[in-house]
């Protein structure tokens, strides 16, 4: 298994990953597609095995208001037949020993129970816009005690939610 960066032609590989990891949407595969898109600034890496893309990992920037607060890790995959053999960690604490990852304020939007393994606590502050209560919005170096709420870029919006169907309208007699 080899990690590297992301690559133009890894890109592709990157997308049907997504789309694999995460069946029945297509909510990840096209929110990296727009960052790249977009240009905004990625930290991201692959992990490869007999030349596939069998896990990615992503960090982009988090905001207060204009300025920059730290990175938030989203998203992260590993294909199905590779989960539960330790590539994610591997890929998880490459990441954070790299230069541009390992003394910036971190945020994860994930399960507690796996992400506290590698030293992500529970984030009371800043407030997360896609978790009401903040239950699995963590942090790692992070020393913020402002009350506000931590952006991401424009393009983490969530899909939107298409309008529940009306029943027929019965006439009043």
């Amino acid at each position: 298994m080899k990690i590297q960066t992301v690559t133009l032609e890894t890109r592709p590989k990157v997308y049907a990953l997504l789309h694999r990891t995460f069946p029945g949407s297509d909510y990840e595969a096209g929110l990296v597609e727009k960052l790249h898109g977009n240009g905004r600034a990625l930290h991201e890496w692959v992990c490869i095995h007999t030349n596939k893309v069998i896990a990615y990992i992503a960090f982009s920037n988090a905001y207060h208001g204009n300025e920059v607060c730290g990175l938030h890790l989203a998203p992260m995959a590993v294909a199905p037949d590779f989960q539960r053999q330790g590539v994610g960690s591997e890929l998880l604490r490459f990441a954070l020993r790299q230069e541009a990852i390992k003394n910036q304020p971190l945020f994860v939007l994930g399960e507690p129970g796996y992400y506290s393994r590698f030293g992500f606590e529970p984030c009371s502050m800043p407030l997360c816009p896609f978790d009401t209560d903040n239950a699995h919005f963590l942090g790692m170096r992070n020393s913020s005690t402002d009350s506000f709420v931590v952006g991401y870029e424009p393009e983490f919006k969530p899909p939107a939610t298409p309008p529940r169907p009306q029943g027929k309208k019965r006439r009043a007699r």
